[in-house]
């Protein structure tokens, strides 16, 4: 097989998804990926300091993310799995429904958390995430798409099947890769927005906290992450592996 330019590839892109995806709704395998996801929250914890938060952060997606790969491919963020759809990865059904469950998921997980540790939900704001006072809004939407950008270019680069044909390490060190980045970003971002890059995670505990504050700032928490996720895959699929936007057009499913 050879491209624009006559190199010959060694490796080949899988297919586009159908932009609907109806067919889905049929198969047992997608329930089963939207049963995987889930979510988790967290704030600044004077015990650990921000150090060990994004430790913790990101050491779980690692975890969460290697166990769910082969199930519904890991995506327990809906910022990512809008990256994903916008490159053709997902179809619009798996995509939203993936969302809903991610979401369901937080919510579900910040109420156990509060089940479990009431006195401490309480004492550090029910984990949700609030512009951090002396930053504007502009300042913490900025925070959120680059943190977003740099978490999903990360999953769009670890999951390449170009590197993947080339390098047969790539795959088996994706969940670290992405595990490692959420860590950095929650590192540089902590201080500005308690760290996002996540709607479901900032979801969960704005429903069940239920505070003005958490509500107030809850649109920064959505809108910086799928910016940043929109970013990312444009730049990945468009001008860094260059493929031409009539190239999806290929399917005819939709």
């Amino acid at each position: 097989m050879e491209n624009h330019v006559g190199m010959v590839k060694d490796y080949s892109d899988p297919p586009p998804k159908p932009l609907i995806g109806s067919t889905e709704l049929t198969k047992w395998s997608f329930y089963r990926a939207t049963n995987t996801t889930a979510g988790h929250g967290g704030n600044q914890c004077g015990g650990v300091g921000i150090l060990g938060i994004a430790l913790a952060f990101g050491g779980m997606i690692f975890v969460l993310v290697y166990c769910t790969a082969g199930i519904s491919g890991g995506q327990i963020n809906p910022a990512v799995t809008f990256g994903l759809f916008l490159a053709r990865k997902v179809s619009m059904i798996t995509a939203v429904m993936f969302m809903v469950a991610q979401c369901l998921g937080a919510i579900c997980g910040v109420a156990l958390v509060k089940a479990l540790h009431k006195s401490n939900y309480k004492k550090y704001g029910g984990g949700a995430n609030e512009l951090a006072d002396g930053y504007s809004a502009g300042a913490g939407l900025a925070a959120e798409i680059i943190g977003t950008f740099v978490l999903v270019y990360t999953v769009f680069s670890a999951t390449d099947p170009k590197r993947n044909a080339r390098d047969s390490h790539v795959p088996v060190l994706a969940p670290l890769s992405i595990g490692f980045a959420v860590f950095m970003v929650h590192l540089a971002t902590i201080p500005i927005t308690g760290t996002s890059i996540n709607p479901a995670r900032s979801l969960g505990p704005a429903v069940i906290y239920n505070q003005e504050k958490a509500w107030d700032d809850q649109w920064i928490f959505w809108v910086g992450p799928f910016i940043g996720a929109a970013i990312a895959a444009l730049y990945h699929e468009y001008i860094l592996r260059a493929k031409a936007f009539g190239s999806y057009r290929s399917s005819s499913h939709v």
